[in-house]
């Protein structure tokens, strides 16, 4: 073979080669440098490094989109330093409610769970309602009696979900009220989230959370909330982090992705216009993890920081927390 026919080989091959993606998120808020000890930043970033590998070792399988995402949004709800699972803010009550959904962009299957309490990974637990039943959404007692009749769906005490350091926050956003200081935006941040892009060229996204700190009256935010927290179609995949109930009122997730649907455009433009334009001029803030089907990342928000991770198509990887970075 020429010279000439083994570059053109060579450069086919590459292109053809599957490009596969992932995008993590740890949640959006007040993270400013100085708010961390060097330990807990090192433990952090662990945490994500190891959510990556977990969805990285999905799709270097050849594994499906979908079980990337939900992958890594496991270990992070298994983590204390996020809040999702194990890390959940706690509610007025003293106890926990979580929340999460995910979504299969090329077949818009989804499947979602609110005010769950004894559920190890809320995000298991969607992606049955999603296989295994006739409906996208179940709260509350509906879905711990559906949870029952799923063998692979781990039950856990309520208190399992308890850290000392969510129970400090519960106890200064309870003196904060009292004093009438209740400082909605420094106890109401977090949520976990993934979107990926493997091998087929299919791409989803998925979401978790423990709501927010004092939070009453069973409210539910944006993460489970399809189309708000999370959205996935054949050409975008997002997850949100921020104030819900301003992403439930834009449909945050479902936006961005109709402009690169519908507009044609860039996933970064779309996904800056509507994290970092329509939600702060309504009065929210937050942030948002995107992948389009090209492998094209976005990560907007418009807090001090946001705990972010990523494998891009071409093998590179990173991992911040502060809007420097």
């Amino acid at each position: 073979m020429s010279l000439s026919l083994a570059l053109a080989a060579s450069v086919s091959a590459f292109a053809e080669a599957p490009r596969t993606a992932l995008v993590i998120h740890g949640g959006a808020g007040v993270i400013e440098r100085g708010s961390l000890s060097a330990e807990d930043e090192r433990a952090i970033r662990a945490d994500l490094g190891r959510a990556l590998d977990a969805g990285q070792a999905v799709l270097n399988e050849g594994g499906a989109a979908l079980d990337a995402a939900m992958a890594a949004v496991e270990v992070l709800e298994d983590s204390p330093w996020f809040n999702a699972g194990k890390g959940a803010v706690f509610n007025a009550e003293g106890g926990h409610e979580l929340d999460a959904s995910l979504m299969e962009g090329h077949t818009r299957r989804a499947g979602a769970v609110a005010g769950v309490r004894t559920v190890r990974h809320p995000i298991r637990l969607a992606r049955a309602v999603m296989e295994h039943s006739p409906h996208v959404m179940l709260v509350g007692e509906g879905a711990e009696a559906f949870a029952d009749t799923r063998p692979e769906i781990e039950r856990v005490r309520p208190d399992w979900f308890d850290t000392e350091r969510r129970r400090k926050q519960l106890q200064d956003a309870r003196e904060r009220a009292a004093r009438q200081q209740a400082g909605r935006r420094q106890y109401r941040w977090g949520t976990v989230g993934a979107v990926a892009l493997d091998a087929q060229g299919h791409l989803a996204a998925a979401t978790s959370t423990g709501g927010m700190t004092l939070k009453r009256w069973g409210r539910v935010g944006d993460s489970p909330v399809i189309g708000a927290g999370t959205w996935a179609d054949a050409g975008c995949a997002l997850s949100a982090t921020g104030w819900g109930e301003y992403f439930i009122r834009l449909a945050v997730a479902h936006e961005v992705c109709a402009r690169v649907r519908l507009r044609g455009e860039p996933l970064a433009l779309a996904a800056e216009a509507v994290v970092n334009g329509e939600v702060p001029a309504l009065g929210g803030d937050g942030g948002a993890i995107a992948l389009d089907a090209r492998g094209n990342i976005a990560m907007p928000f418009n807090t001090p920081g946001m705990y972010r991770a990523w494998i891009a198509p071409d093998g590179s990887r990173g991992v911040a927390i502060y809007a420097d970075e």
